[in-house]
């Protein structure tokens, strides 16, 4: 599955940490396009609301590519607000949570000069 978005929160250099912990994870969080909400939501993947922007968070436990517009290798992590296209699959599926939201690979379609770490007023 394809889905496209902005991105709010990202780890995907190094894994995402928890109260000073690893979580042996890399991830995501993208404020999706209408698009990629509507397909999310057929799968029955549950879905958050922040600042007027449907979000979710996607997850790998190994290092993906991650490419540029060009088809280039991009380098380093990607700051918030640029906006990406990720393949992603679906995993099992909780009663809680819906299907897990896995990332297979990145692809950044337009960078963003911002470089705060996270979602920002304005967004």
């Amino acid at each position: 599955m394809i889905i496209e978005g902005v991105v709010a929160f990202c780890n995907i250099t190094k894994e995402e940490q928890y109260q000073g912990r690893s979580t042996g994870k890399y991830s995501m969080v993208i404020a999706l396009d209408e698009t990629s909400v509507e397909a999310l939501q057929q799968k029955g993947v549950k879905l958050k609301v922040y600042q007027d922007k449907t979000q979710r968070k996607f997850v790998t436990k190994k290092k993906i590519p991650v490419m540029d517009a060009s088809n280039d290798t991009f380098q380093g992590e990607i700051p918030w607000g640029s906006k990406v296209r990720l393949s992603v699959a679906l995993g099992p599926v909780s009663p809680i949570h819906g299907p897990s939201t896995y990332m297979n690979a990145v692809r950044v379609l337009e960078l963003s000069q911002n470089n705060a770490g996270g979602l920002e007023e304005g967004f």
